[in-house]
């Protein structure tokens, strides 16, 4: 998934940079969708949870929540996940803002205050996708996930329906063209398909006991 990722951010940043026809495309739909009958109110609330001011406290109670129930369970490295996590999330402005500075793309007309450079990849789109997939894979993902709970597919499709309003709103508000908004969660899906791997490889899994409390495998006694 990682890959496959990386290359469709590679190819949406040649189109981009090199004024292809899929950035005219991009273009005229964008406008479509400022245009569109979605409310204006509703897309600069989701676009809103695009913000480091929510996204990153949100993420932060996840990571506390689950550094917390890891060092309960007594896990070896009990402090991995949250910590690539959070190393994750940092990695965003480290990887975003350099490629806004290359490409200085305009923003839409529309944009208050006008169209100004800097534009793709969404620096919002990115932190919602990074913040909320990450809060998914530590409370949810296998090796996070108690043994006899399984959470299925539920996360990551409430975490992709929660990205794409945020995508939606950020293009409905003027903030980001189409193409912006995709390329962000692209090179997410690069960062956490990273951090998975982290996790799921070296991350201790927790147990629980009879009792309903968390314990590990050679342990007697609740935590």
């Amino acid at each position: 998934m990682g890959v496959l990722c990386a290359a469709l951010f590679a190819a949406l940043t040649w189109q981009v940079a090199s004024g292809g026809p899929l950035r005219a495309l991009d273009e005229r739909f964008g406008r479509a969708v400022v245009h569109s009958p979605v409310p204006s109110t509703l897309a600069e609330f989701f676009a809103d949870l695009g913000n480091a001011a929510v996204a990153l406290p949100v993420l932060a109670l996840a990571a506390l929540y689950a550094a917390w129930r890891g060092r309960r369970a007594a896990a070896a490295r009990w402090w991995l996940p949250p910590v690539a996590a959070l190393v994750t999330m940092a990695l965003v402005p480290a990887l975003v803002v350099p490629v806004k500075t290359w490409l200085a793309r305009p923003g839409p007309p529309e944009m208050a205050g006008g169209a100004h450079a800097g534009f793709f990849p969404s620096g919002h789109g990115a932190t919602a996708a990074v913040a909320y997939g990450a809060v998914a894979l530590l409370l949810a993902a296998p090796w996070a996930a108690c043994p006899g709970r399984s959470y299925g597919p539920a996360p990551a499709a409430a975490v992709g329906l929660l990205d794409l309003a945020v995508g939606v709103g950020l293009v409905r508000r003027a903030y980001h063209w189409p193409l912006d908004v995709l390329a962000s969660w692209c090179l997410a899906g690069v960062l956490l398909a990273a951090c998975a791997a982290v996790c799921g490889r070296w991350a201790d899994r927790p147990h629980r006991e009879q009792d309903g409390q968390l314990a590990t495998p050679n342990s007697s006694d609740a935590m």
